[in-house]
């Protein structure tokens, strides 16, 4: 499956099939929130959410190739990511494309 964030895939011609989407709510243990907010008095990255969300971005990611695969795509291309805050700690990643098929 190629995935990309441009609208076209140099070389091939492209049929679309449709919108596909994969989300991921995801949190972090109550522990290591209460450290973050303690790291936000003195400042830094803080690494545990920067995990979180690298992993829930990985995870939507796949649940949208998942999706356009179950479609019969071979690509999805103009692939975007939106993020919300759905509780302290916790947070939605949607990653969202269009399925395309190879002429």
């Amino acid at each position: 499956m190629i995935l990309v964030n441009t609208d076209y895939i140099t070389g091939k011609e492209v049929e679309m099939i449709g919108m596909v989407k994969g989300t991921m709510i995801q949190s972090v243990h109550v522990g290591k929130d209460i450290m973050n907010s303690f790291k936000t008095l003195v400042g830094g990255e803080l690494t545990s959410y920067t995990k979180m969300m690298d992993d829930a971005r990985a995870i939507a990611t796949k649940r949208m190739a998942d999706d356009a695969q179950a479609m019969g795509a071979d690509a999805v291309i103009n692939i975007r990511y939106a993020s919300s805050t759905v509780a302290q700690g916790a947070a939605e990643v949607l990653a969202y494309g269009t399925a395309v098929k190879f002429k």
